[in-house]
């Protein structure tokens, strides 16, 4: 279903001038009235003018399967693309001489995985052809065959916080009529197996319009972007905006003001700030536009930052001919900074100082340089067609995040059904999941809910009839290695069954002193305990579970009445 505001909220999109030297760009086409990017078309980052005429005549955009969803519930944290890596997603649509001198570091130098989109299996071949003859280290190289737009998977995504322990994708609409893009996140949540959460604006039906490289943020939950965004929803204010963000990704934003279209056609963040650390940023300088709207942005940006605390590094950025070159966008893998250099007569010059301002600035990492003149024109570099994919926290072995029921609740009555919902993470892949219940505040799970479970991230559990006010839940994830993690109920579920939990003889929902007698009745005189206690199971008297009652069950009841 279109959203029928797209054309309004994209309105600046639709206003973008595109750079005046466009000699390495294509258009899209329109076929039966409908966009169509063909795979050898270079489409620019900007939108174009094929892109700005179908959207007027079609205001409610292109029909996109998208279905926004709650937010992430949890501890978040948003992943900055400083923090360790699993890999660098790539896209091998257009600019492959960059690309695959960009997944050769990556997979050697960076030590990181390069995950490439394909269009196909032929277009896989001829990749791997070209990658593994540029001596890229081709068993960190990992294909995603899925359809795409553009090469710009910056803007469309995904972008990845740490729900618990377990890497999630959270993602906006694109702001460009790129259906194909704008579905990837889910094409790549599907093929990692990650959860997938879809920003609502939580004020209007419509989803948050945006663009990824218009974003930028610290491992300390700060971001940072121009106020491009806001203009892109208008049905939204500022505060509105980063609550959304707030409650998605756990960050507090900031805005700032964006560049003219004149000099920045995309008036993304990424093309004139760079936050490398913790406390560490790096923004542009304009030594041949003093005093230029762009200048002072970058000026009161460096004051701004810092203000906050961090150390501030400029770097020279120039606007020849209509075309931006930026030194501050670059991609950070790990140990490794690929840093963008050029040819024009202009710029070049300013090669060398910009390598020495990331290493100033990045000491113990290796700086490299990719050559990127030949799609600076196109309003972007290597930041914008990469994107970060965090490591898995658990190592070898599987995190899971139990969603539900997690907190302390009172569960519906025996009988009814209960979702259990969690999602797993792991270095390679999750088999199977094991759900277990506790009935001892977690202190042990003896009761085996499902076993070797397709790990769907749901089942449904019919609640038992037990009395208990000390119920919680685990999920537990195995993976092909035999590796398991877990993670648990954070808070006592009550169940408000007749059946209390194992050692209470007496059925009041509690093991304590009163269990005393009828325990003994139970080993003694098991039909008169079923006829004082009917209803009762008679085997809550095995309380070592060693499938016997006797004697031996009686030093385990004593220790658990002892304080």
């Amino acid at each position: 279903m279109r959203l029928a505001l797209f054309g309004v909220l994209c309105l600046p999109a639709l206003l973008f001038f595109a750079p005046s030297a466009v000699a390495q760009v294509d258009e899209p086409v329109i076929v039966d009235g409908e966009l169509v990017f063909p795979t050898d078309a270079v489409i620019p980052r900007y939108l174009t003018d094929t892109e700005r005429r179908w959207l007027d005549e079609n205001p409610g955009g292109p029909a996109v399967p998208r279905v926004a969803t709650a937010a992430p519930t949890g501890p978040l944290h948003c992943v900055a693309e400083y923090e360790p890596m699993d890999g660098i997603l790539l896209n091998w649509r257009s600019y492959t001489t960059i690309i695959a001198e960009m997944a050769r570091l990556i997979t050697t130098t960076g030590n990181a995985n390069a995950y490439i989109v394909v269009a196909n299996a032929a277009t896989q071949s001829s990749a791997t052809t070209t990658l593994s003859g540029n001596g890229t280290n081709m068993s960190r190289v990992k294909f995603l065959i899925a359809a795409s737009d553009t090469v710009w998977i910056r803007d469309y995504g995904p972008r990845y916080v740490y729900q618990g322990d377990c890497r999630a994708i959270v993602d906006h609409r694109y702001n460009r009529p790129r259906p194909n893009d704008d579905v990837i996140p889910t094409a790549f949540a599907n093929y990692k197996k990650h959860g997938y959460y879809e920003m609502q604006t939580l004020y209007s039906p419509n989803e948050l319009i945006h663009g990824g490289g218009n974003f930028h943020l610290s491992a300390n939950t700060q971001s940072f972007a121009t106020r491009l965004t806001v203009n892109e929803n208008p049905l939204l204010t500022e505060p509105q905006i980063t609550n959304i963000w707030n409650t998605y990704q756990g960050l507090n934003h900031m805005f700032f003001n964006p560049f003219p279209t004149s000099v920045d056609a995309t008036q993304h963040i990424d093309m004139w700030m760079q936050v490398c650390g913790d406390q560490k940023v790096m923004i542009s300088d304009w030594p041949n536009n003093p005093g230029s709207t762009q200048d002072v942005i970058c000026d009161n940006a460096a004051v701004t930052m810092a203000g906050m605390g961090y150390t501030v590094t400029r770097i020279p950025a120039f606007s020849v001919s209509g075309v931006h070159y930026t030194y501050t966008n670059v991609v950070i893998c790990n140990n490794l900074i690929l840093v963008p250099s050029y040819t024009n007569a202009t710029v070049q010059p300013s090669n060398a100082a910009a390598v020495t301002a990331w290493q100033t600035a990045m000491p113990g990492y290796t700086v490299s340089t990719i050559n990127c003149q030949a799609m600076i024109t196109a309003a972007g570099v290597m930041h914008c067609i990469a994107m970060h994919v965090p490591q898995h926290r658990g190592g070898a072995n599987p995190t899971v995040y139990l969603k539900t029921p997690r907190t302390a609740q009172t569960l519906p009555a025996p009988g009814n059904n209960v979702a259990i919902n969690w999602i797993t993470d792991d270095d390679n892949a999750v088999s199977n999941v094991d759900i277990l219940l506790s009935t001892t505040g977690g202190n042990s799970y003896d009761t085996v809910i499902a076993s070797a479970n397709a790990d769907t991230g749901s089942y449904n559990w019919v609640v038992p009839n037990l009395c208990t006010s000390a119920a919680r839940i685990r999920v537990v994830a195995r993976d092909a290695n035999g590796n398991t993690g877990h993670d648990s109920s954070i808070g006592n579920l009550v169940i408000t069954g007749t059946v209390g939990p194992v050692g209470d003889l007496n059925c009041d929902c509690a093991r304590d002193l009163g269990d005393v007698s009828p325990f003994v009745l139970a080993l003694l005189d098991p039909t008169t305990y079923a006829a004082t206690y009917p209803g009762c199971p008679i085997n809550n008297a095995d309380i070592n579970g060693d499938g016997q009652r006797d004697g031996r069950d009686i030093a385990r009841l004593v220790d658990g009445l002892l304080p």
